[in-house]
Formats: C-alpha cells, sequence, structure tokens
C-alpha cells in the first residue's frame, strides 16, 4: 500500500517562508514518473502548483514561479516545497501527488499565510 505523507504546514505571516515535506511509503518516489504539489484554497477547487519528474525536470504555475521550490531526496523517499515570500492568496490545503492525478494523494497539510 503506498501512501504520501505531508508535514510542514502551518501558519506564517506575509513574505515569510515554509518548507513542506513529503514522505512515500510503499513504494520508490524514483518509481514515479513524476511527483508534485497541489493546493485547494477555501471555495476553491484543487489546483496544481508544482511537479519534478523522475530525470529532476521542474514545472512551476506562473502564481509560484520565482517564489517555490520543489526538490527530493530520493535516498529519503521525499519530496520538498520551499515556499519563501508567501502571500495571503498562498493560504490552502497543500497536497502532494505521485504519478499523476490518476495517481497517489497524500492527506494534505493546512498553510495559512496571515498577519
Amino acid at each position: 500500500q503506498v501512501q504520501l505523507v505531508e508535514s510542514g504546514g502551518g501558519l506564517v505571516q506575509p513574505r515569510g517562508s515554509l518548507r513542506l515535506s513529503c514522505a512515500a511509503q510503499g513504494r520508490s518516489i524514483f518509481s514515479m514518473i513524476v511527483m508534485g504539489w497541489y493546493r485547494q484554497a477555501p471555495g476553491k477547487q484543487r489546483g496544481w502548483v508544482a511537479s519534478i519528474s523522475r530525470g529532476g525536470r521542474t514545472n512551476y504555475a506562473d502564481s509560484v514561479k520565482g517564489r517555490f521550490t520543489i526538490s527530493r531526496d530520493d535516498a529519503k523517499n521525499t519530496i520538498y516545497l520551499q515556499m519563501n515570500s508567501l502571500k495571503p492568496e498562498d493560504t490552502a490545503v497543500y497536497y502532494c501527488n505521485g504519478d499523476g492525478i490518476g495517481g497517489y494523494w497524500g492527506q494534505g497539510t493546512q498553510v495559512t499565510v496571515s498577519s
């Protein structure tokens, strides 16, 4: 059974930083073609934030480009999302995903950006 376990969410002030982690259990992240982060704000649909391929290629939504960085540590079977210069509109539940929308999902971690 594959599980993705997110951590690192919390309350942060605008312009602050957070690092989210997603640890995979039951399957190597290297075996997944792509891993990514999505987010869902209250009253909105879940949307894609960033992704990283097996080969390390990264892609970002325009809204986070230049502020967020996705990375992976295959030895720890974990991916990360470093979030800098956070804005109130980044407030959402952040979900880790493996192998695309039809693949695996974590339970989500809340990120709240507020003064």
